[in-house]
């Protein structure tokens, strides 16, 4: 059975969107997909140093796809997955290196060896979008509860439908604390501006910082809520359509709590 190509995309920049797309392929090989990871932001890349794999690179997209090497040159393992892989974005090019019929051509290939190809897509509209929408299959929209990011991620979502891509949505970085006080916009608001089917909850938490900077995927971390959110997101990416999506909870410590009733009293 070929493979499924999912670009992960967002209109605003920092919304997770590189964290989301190793994880949620962490997530992936876990359950024993072979999986690849392809790092579109030609010139700005990262992808590399989320998954702790920057000192490896010898290949690039750009390369593969110019004929510079094989596609299996350009392929970097990780080091705690034997089944997931990168290919990282050249930091030495422009987007303009490539272009949507050479991506295309480059998922093709790599569908026939890979269970899921996830295309980290640069932030906004313009050529690195284009390229990297135009071999998906299928897409997933990453916002935070901010009306910037959810006013951006509409535009988006309004390109993928002309595309005949139908999206689902990721909302990331939930701080249940500041819903609870009215301070965020909770998930049903921002679904109800988006109108599309979620696919995850991921809450906001020290650990995403901590993992982010040492290469290390989330989803490997039980105590963490943000890596339990991505591995769900990934189980239902992999078939699981029933599970259930978690939200994000304020978990008000004891003296919290007995401080509240005092002020009621």
């Amino acid at each position: 059975m070929p493979g499924r190509i999912i670009v992960i995309t967002s209109g605003k920049g920092g919304v997770g969107k590189t964290t989301a797309t190793f994880n949620i392929g962490a997530g992936l090989a876990v359950k024993g997909n072979r999986v690849v990871v392809i790092d579109m932001d030609i010139g700005l890349r990262n992808l590399d140093i989320v998954m702790g794999l920057e000192n490896r690179i010898v290949f690039t997209i750009v390369d593969a796809i110019n004929g510079r090497c094989r596609i299996k040159q350009a392929l970097i393992k990780n080091r705690k997955f034997d089944n997931l892989y990168l290919i990282p974005a050249s930091q030495s090019d422009n987007k303009d290196a490539l272009t949507p019929e050479s991506v295309i051509k480059l998922c093709e290939n790599l569908r026939k060896e890979f269970d899921f190809i996830l295309i980290d897509c640069p932030a906004g509209i313009e050529q690195g979008f284009v390229n990297s929408v135009s071999a998906a299959d299928e897409a997933i929209v990453v916002c935070t509860p901010e009306v910037t990011s959810i006013r951006d991620a509409d535009r988006v979502i309004g390109l993928l439908y002309s595309r005949q891509i139908t999206p689902k949505l990721l909302i990331n970085r939930i701080v249940p604390e500041m819903v609870a006080k009215r301070d965020m916009l909770n998930h049903k608001d921002v679904l109800e501006f988006l109108s599309i089917e979620l696919i995850g909850l991921v809450p906001m938490e020290e650990q995403v910082i901590i993992c982010t900077n040492n290469g290390i995927p989330l989803v490997t971390r039980k105590a963490s809520k943000a890596g339990e959110a991505f591995l769900r997101v990934a189980m239902r990416i992999n078939g699981d359509s029933n599970l259930p999506i978690e939200v994000p909870k304020n978990h008000k410590s004891f003296w919290d709590k007995i401080g509240v009733r005092l002020k009621k009293k």
